[in-house]
C-alpha cells in the first residue's frame, strides 16, 4: 500500500545527551525559549522533518505552533507544519506517571487551539500537530484511552450546551477531529508483545492506512543490557512486519536511539550502519549529542543519506534461538548492576545537565533481599560508567560462548564495530574500583572483540576515579566533560 503522505524519516528529539552546548542556546541547561530556536534549526538548518515536543518528564512550552509560525514566518510560509514539517507530542502516561497525568490532558487540549493559529496562518485546514506519543506503553489500552479521550471528551463536547449555546458557537469549532497515537515500548515485555497490542488497536480504532510504532533502546539497555536489548528490538520488529503482511496495513516503526553505543550508536558517522542494521525501521530519532556534538556539515550530510533511503523487510531472526540468548545475558547483565549500582550512585550526581527535566520513572529496580537497587536515567547511567572507563556494554557478555557470539553476528550484524565503538573506552587500570569479579568479566569480554583502546580517554578516566576518590568535586566535574568530549557523547 503506497502512502499518500509523508512519513519522515528523521525525527529529531530533545534527549540531552550533547556535550557542546549549541550556538544559540543562552545556558547550559537547554530550556523555553531555547527549544524553540532548536526546533527551527532543526527544521531549516539541519534539515530534519520532525521535531519531537516532550510534555513527559520536563516542563514544555504549549505555544511551540504559535512561536514558530511568528518568528519564523518566511520559513514557514514556504514549509507547512503538518505537511512538510512535523511537530510530535510525547505526553505522559497516566498508567504509569500518576503526578504528571494531567499535563496529557494540558497537551490534547492545546491540539484545537494550535489548529487554529495554522489555520489562521495557511489559511488552509491542515492540522499543525496531529500525533501525540504515550510513553510506557504495556498493552494497547494506553493509546485506546488517549485516542478516546480525545475524540469522546474533547472533540464531541462540541456539540454540547453550555448555558444557553453549543460550546463550538462560543469558543469555535474543536479540529482536528481526530488523532493519531503512537505507542512507546520501553520494556522486552512490551516490544515483544506489541505486534499483539497494535493489531488490537488497529481493530479499535479502525486505522487503514498506517500505524507508527516507537520501540526505546536507551531504557531497555538500562534494564536487560545493550546486546539483549538489540536482539529484543529484532524479535519486535519481526513481528511488526507480520503484522502488516497480515493486515495489509502499513506498520511504521521508530527506533528512539542515542549516539552512545550502548544507547544505539547512532551518530552522523555510522547512519548507513544503523539504516543497514534496522532496514525495517521507518524514523531513526537524532538526540542532542548527534546534532551537537559533530559539525553541522556532517550532521546534514548524514540526515541526507538516510532520507534518500527507503525502508525495506527486517532481518529474519530464529526467535527460540534469539529469545535463549536474550534471557542468558539478561540474567548476567543484571547480576553485575546489582554489583556496581552503589559505583554509579557515586558519581552520576556530578554529571552535568543539559536540559531541564524532571524525575522519570525508572522502568530498572528488581527485588533482592536488601531491598531495591535504583539508577539514575540512561543518559546520566552511561555517562557515569562510560567516564569511569567501564563501559556499560561490556557487562552480561561474559556468559557467551564463541557459538553464541556467532549466531548473535547473524541477526545483529554490526555488532563488531559496536563493541570496537563501546570498549575503545574501557580502562583496565580503573576496573579494580568495581570488584574483581567486574574485573573478570570485563576483561573476558574484551577477548572477544579485536579492540583498541582510546589512550586519550584512558588516561582522562583514570584522572576521573581519582578525582572521586579524593572528593575533588571541580576537578571530577572538568575530568567528565573532557572525557565526554573525547566520546563525542555525554551519556
Amino acid at each position: 500500500m503506497h502512502l499518500k503522505m509523508k512519513i519522515p524519516r528523521i525525527m529529531s528529539t530533545q534527549h540531552p545527551d550533547n556535550v557542546t552546548i549549541p550556538f544559540f542556546a543562552e545556558k547550559s541547561v537547554m530550556e523555553g525559549e531555547d527549544e524553540i530556536k532548536e526546533a527551527f534549526y532543526t527544521f531549516s538548518h539541519l534539515g530534519a522533518d520532525e521535531q519531537l515536543w516532550d510534555a513527559e518528564g520536563k516542563e514544555v512550552d504549549a505555544f511551540v505552533v504559535k512561536k514558530l509560525l511568528s518568528r519564523y514566518e518566511p520559513y514557514f510560509r514556504q514549509k507547512i507544519l503538518g505537511k512538510d514539517k512535523f511537530i510530535t507530542l510525547r505526553v505522559p502516561n497516566p498508567e504509569v506517571e500518576k503526578n504528571e497525568a494531567k499535563i496529557l490532558l494540558e497537551a490534547l487540549h492545546s491540539l484545537p487551539r494550535n489548529y487554529d493559529l495554522a489555520k489562521a496562518f495557511y489559511e488552509n485546514n491542515t492540522p499543525p500537530i496531529f500525533e501525540v506519543a504515550v510513553p510506557m506503553c504495556s498493552s494497547e489500552k494506553s493509546i485506546q484511552r488517549v485516542h478516546e479521550y480525545y475524540k469522546e471528551v474533547i472533540v464531541k463536547s462540541q456539540d454540547k450546551t453550555i448555558c444557553d449555546v453549543k460550546l463550538k458557537d462560543w469558543v469555535g469549532e474543536l479540529k482536528p477531529l481526530d488523532i493519531k497515537t503512537i505507542p512507546l515500548f520501553e520494556t522486552k515485555e512490551a516490544i515483544l508483545n506489541s505486534a499483539d497490542y497494535v493489531e488490537k488497536y488497529l481493530d479499535y480504532a479502525k486505522i487503514r492506512d498506517y500505524q507508527r510504532v516507537w520501540f526505546a533502546r536507551s531504557d531497555p539497555a538500562l534494564n536487560y543490557g545493550s546486546t539483549a536489548t538489540v536482539l529484543i528490538i529484532k524479535v519486535g520488529l519481526q513481528r511488526l512486519y507480520q503484522l502488516q503482511q497480515k493486515t495489509g496495513i502499513q506498520i511504521l516503526p521508530i527506533i528512539g536511539c542515542g549516539s552512545a553505543p550502548f544507547r544505539g550508536n547512532f551518530t552522523p558517522l555510522n547512519a548507513e550502519k544503523m539504516v543497514a542494521g534496522y532496514p525495517s525501521v521507518q524514523t531513526f530519532t537524532i538526540q542532542s549529542a548527534f546534532k551537537y556534538d559533530y559539525p553541522a556539515p556532517q550532521v546534514m550530510q548524514a540526515i541526507e543519506r538516510v532520507q534518500n533511503t527507503e525502508r525495506g523487510v527486517p532481518l529474519l531472526v530464529d526467535e527460540s534461538q534469539v529469545l535463549s540468548l536474550i534471557e542468558k545475558l539478561e540474567r548476567e547483565y543484571q547480576h553485575c548492576i546489582n554489583q556496581i549500582a552503589p559505583k554509579i550512585a557515586l558519581i552520576s550526581p556530578y554529571i552535568p545537565a543539559r536540559r531541564k527535566r524532571k524525575l522519570h520513572i525508572g522502568l530498572f529496580g528488581y527485588a533482592r533481599k536488601q531491598g531495591e537497587i535504583s539508577l539514575p536515567r540512561a543518559i546520566t547511567f552511561c555517562a557515569s560508567l562510560y567516564s569511569l572507563g567501564l563501559p556499560p556494554d561490556a557487562l552480561g557478555l561474559s556468559v557467551l560462548e564463541k557459538s553464541d557470539l556467532e549466531q548473535i553476528r547473524t541477526y545483529y550484524k554490526t555488532i563488531d564495530d559496536d563493541m570496537k565503538a563501546a570498549l575503545q573506552y574501557v580502562n583496565k587500570n580503573n576496573l579494580d574500583f568495581f570488584g574483581s569479579d567486574i574485573k573478570e568479566k570485563v576483561l573476558q569480554a574484551l577477548e572477544l572483540f579485536d579492540v583498541e583502546i582510546n589512550k586519550e580517554h584512558q588516561a582522562v578516566s583514570s584522572d576521573v576515579l581519582e578525582a572521586l576518590k579524593r572528593n575533588d568535586t571541580l576537578a571530577l566535574q572538568e575530568h567528565i566533560l573532557k572525557a565526554a568530549q573525547i566520546r563525542r557523547f555525554l551519556g
